[in-house]
């Protein structure tokens, strides 16, 4: 227990720090609550097959005339490049957010920098919420030095990211690559401010792994879940940057890392990053409608383990224990209880593949799914009327 508090107290700190860049400011809190966490495989941005990575293709979704543009995703296989190629391409992209906060007696100062990625020519950036938390307004600074103030498009804590906006031509935007096809030991770029001064930074390393959670105690309000591990190395400020592929497409948004151990010692090259196929629904969302909007179960959870299992004399590891179905919310409206354990949403399975998150955010807020349920080991069928997760 010793080694965990050490091993989350050290994650907090490291997400702390990417907040706040160089100054140190703005909080990532603890809590495991279902307030319905980060849907990061909700899954989700086409460009024509001759643009070049750092241009625009086409959106996403069809666009009607007046809607904001939305980020381009790449329609067929690109082939792979150098990693030099790779940054002459995206670098220009790539930009610094600075968070500027009120400072008193009518004076605005600095409070943090983290990075960015620019995914439409009307000047649309995407980075993570905890870069632009709390900040009065905003400064963004390209890869060639040119300063532009920022508008805030709109900031989603539960997956950690958002959108801020330049007016003007910019110098080049990036194509959002599917996560879905990312495979452990692939090699990837990152780039990124660290520490909010050495902009456009290129670290180089693999993908570890795909589909790792994070526990909320050590994240803050939400719980980050599928994220892509790779060994790129990322540092303070690099929060929100593009972690890339060597066609040149963003396949996640750097996001955290471990500095720590449980033993309270230094470890190295465990870093996370949000998926890109997230990133597409949740910047989609942010574009047009300037927020996100979450299905809400009502409860408080955790993973059944195999120790769970064996107290409860369940077959097998699947699903998540409620430890909580709190009064008056959908959950406890339909008679769902503590020490339930909830096995599937909606017919999808809950298991080391298809997480909570993920089986409640492929459903829609005043939905009505059928949960089925172990309770004292009998298999029981509830009907739950999703709510809408309520702000954080």
């Amino acid at each position: 227990m010793g080694g965990r508090r050490i091993l989350l107290a050290a994650v907090f700190l490291f997400v702390l720090l990417c907040t706040l860049g160089v100054s140190l400011v703005g909080e990532l809190a603890a809590r495991l609550v279902e307030n319905d966490p980060s849907p990061t495989s909700v899954s989700q941005v086409d460009a024509g097959e001759d643009a070049a990575p750092g241009t625009t293709g086409q959106p996403l979704l069809q666009q009607a005339e007046h809607q904001p543009a939305s980020p381009a995703t790449p329609s067929v296989d690109r082939p792979r490049m150098d990693p030099v190629e790779v940054v002459a391409a995206v670098g220009p992209a790539v930009v610094t957010v600075v968070n500027e906060q009120a400072a008193g007696r009518g004076r605005i100062g600095e409070a943090g920098r983290g990075t960015g990625f620019v995914v439409a020519e009307d000047g649309s950036i995407v980075t993570n919420a905890h870069v632009v938390a709390g900040g009065d307004q905003f400064e963004v600074i390209f890869a060639d030095g040119e300063k532009r103030p920022a508008e805030l498009v709109g900031a989603d804590p539960v997956s950690d990211l958002a959108v801020v906006r330049v007016r003007g031509g910019v110098p080049a935007t990036v194509l959002v690559g599917d996560s879905d096809r990312v495979r452990p030991g692939q090699p990837v770029l990152a780039i990124g401010s660290p520490l909010g001064t050495f902009t456009n930074t290129v670290t180089r390393g693999i993908i570890s792994a795909t589909g790792r959670d994070f526990p909320g105690e050590a994240t803050g309000s939400g719980v980050y879940t599928d994220l892509v591990q790779h060994d790129a190395a990322i540092n303070p400020g690099n929060s929100g940057g593009p972690l890339l592929n060597l066609s040149g497409e963003v396949i996640g948004v750097n996001t955290l890392g471990i500095p720590l151990g449980e033993d309270g010692n230094p470890v190295q090259g465990l870093f996370f990053a949000v998926p890109s196929n997230t990133v597409k629904q949740i910047v989609d969302s942010l574009i047009k409608e300037g927020e996100v909007v979450y299905p809400y179960f009502g409860i408080r959870y955790e993973p059944v383990t195999e120790e769970i299992a064996a107290q409860l004399n369940l077959v097998g590891d699947d699903g998540v224990l409620v430890t909580e179905a709190i009064p008056g919310d959908p959950a406890a409206d339909a008679g769902i209880q503590a020490d339930d354990v909830i096995l599937a949403i909606g017919g999808e399975q809950i298991d080391a593949r298809n997480s909570f998150q993920d089986a409640l955010f492929d459903h829609e807020a005043g939905e009505t799914v059928e949960v089925t349920l172990d309770r004292r080991g009998e298999r029981v069928q509830v009907r739950v009327t999703l709510g809408i997760k309520p702000p954080t």
